[in-house]
C-alpha cells in the first residue's frame, strides 16, 4: 500500500501541477513511513513542502491554498498529532464551503495514518474517524488493499470536497495487486470482498484483513461468511452492505475504533432499522474498548482478532 499510494500521489501530481503535497518531513526524508519518497526530487521543493511541526498551520495554509485555485494535500505523520489541527478542520475546512460562492471550492486531502498493530507508543495509535464521519462537509474514505489505496487517492485529489484520508498504517506493508489501468472502483462505493451465504462481516481499513482471516477460518469449520469492505465512511453506500445482511440474515461489525458512539454503532442502526425483517439475530458489534489506546505490550488485547470476530459470529448464529 506504501508503494501503491506513493505512485498514486506522483500520478495526480504528473496530471495536475496545482497539486502539492505539505506535511514534516515528507521532503527529504519521504516522510515516517516513506509514502512520498522520491516526490520532492521529481517534483521539486515548491511542490513537495516540508513544513513546520504546526499541524493548523499546515491544515490553514491548505485551506487558503485551495481557496487560490490548487489542490494540497496534507500529510498528518500520526493519527494522534491531528488534534492540534482539529479545530481548522471541522471548524473551517468542513464548513466554509457552505458559504463559499458556487464557482469556488476547497479540494483539501488530508491524509491521516491511523490504527493499530505497529507496536507504537501514546498518540501514535488511534482510531479517529468517527469524529471526521460526524462532521458534515467532509467525506472520510479508508482504503484496505493496495489497488484501492492507488486509485482512491487520486479521486480524492480530484475531489471538489475536502475529504479525509485515512490510511491503515499496518497495511502500509502487505503486498497486493494493483492494476493501473482498469482496477478504478469509484471512491464511494462499497465493495464485496468475499461472497457467503450465512453471516455479514463488516469493517474497514485494517480491519478487512482480520475479517478475510475470521471468514478462512469460518469455512474450514462450515460457515460460509460475506465480507464487507465500506471503503467509504462518510458518505456510506448502504446498498451493497444491506443487500448482504437481508441475504445472511446476520451481521458482525468490527472496527479498531472505541465501540461507544462509533462508525460501527450508525451501521448497527441503520441495519436494524433497514433489514428488521430479514434478519435472524440483532447486529454483533466488535470493537477496540471505550479505553485510551492502550501501550504497545497492550494493544493485541484491546484490538479485535479474528478470534474475538469468530466469538461474535458464534453468537449470531445461536439465535
Amino acid at each position: 500500500m506504501a508503494k501503491a499510494l506513493n505512485a498514486g500521489l506522483a500520478a495526480a501530481m504528473a496530471a495536475d501541477d496545482k497539486v502539492l503535497l505539505m506535511g514534516e518531513d515528507i521532503g527529504q526524508l519521504g516522510g515516517v513511513f516513506r509514502i512520498t519518497e522520491g516526490l520532492q526530487e521529481r517534483f521539486g521543493a515548491e511542490r513537495v513542502r516540508d513544513t513546520p511541526l504546526a499541524e493548523a498551520g499546515i491544515i490553514g495554509t491548505a485551506i487558503g491554498l485551495a481557496l487560490r485555485g490548487y489542490r494540497p494535500v496534507v500529510e498528518i505523520q500520526f493519527d494522534g498529532f491531528v488534534w492540534p489541527g482539529f479545530d481548522q478542520i471541522t471548524s473551517q475546512l468542513a464548513k466554509m464551503q457552505n458559504r463559499l460562492p458556487p464557482h469556488m471550492s476547497l479540494p483539501v486531502v488530508i491524509r491521516i495514518p491511523y490504527g493499530g498493530h505497529i507496536g507504537a507508543v501514546e498518540h501514535h495509535q488511534e482510531s479517529p474517524e468517527a469524529y471526521f464521519a460526524h462532521t458534515p462537509g467532509l467525506r472520510v474514505v479508508s482504503p484496505s488493499t493496495p489497488n484501492d489505496a492507488y486509485w482512491m487517492i487520486q479521486e480524492a485529489i480530484a475531489s471538489k470536497d475536502p475529504v479525509v484520508f485515512l490510511e491503515p498504517k499496518s497495511r502500509y506493508w502487505p503486498k497486493g495487486e494493483v492494476d493501473l489501468v482498469d482496477g478504478h472502483v469509484p471512491m464511494h462505493t462499497t465493495r464485496v470482498a468475499r461472497t457467503g451465504t450465512e453471516v455479514t462481516l463488516v469493517g474497514h481499513g485494517a480491519m478487512v484483513a482480520t475479517l478475510m482471516q475470521a471468514a478462512d477460518i469460518a469455512e474450514a469449520e462450515g460457515t460460509s461468511c460475506e465480507v464487507i469492505d465500506l471503503r467509504s465512511i462518510s458518505p456510506i453506500d448502504w446498498e451493497p452492505l444491506l443487500a448482504s445482511v437481508r441475504k445472511t440474515g446476520r451481521v458482525v461489525i468490527a472496527q479498531e475504533a472505541s465501540g461507544f458512539v462509533s462508525v460501527g454503532s450508525e451501521i448497527a442502526a441503520t441495519v436494524a432499522e433497514q433489514c428488521f425483517y430479514t434478519m435472524q439475530a440483532p447486529p454483533i458489534r466488535v470493537s477496540g474498548f471505550d479505553v485510551p489506546f492502550p501501550v504497545s505490550k497492550l494493544e493485541h488485547l484491546h484490538l479485535p482478532d479474528a478470534d474475538r470476530v469468530l466469538e461474535a459470529v458464534d453468537r449470531a448464529l445461536a439465535y
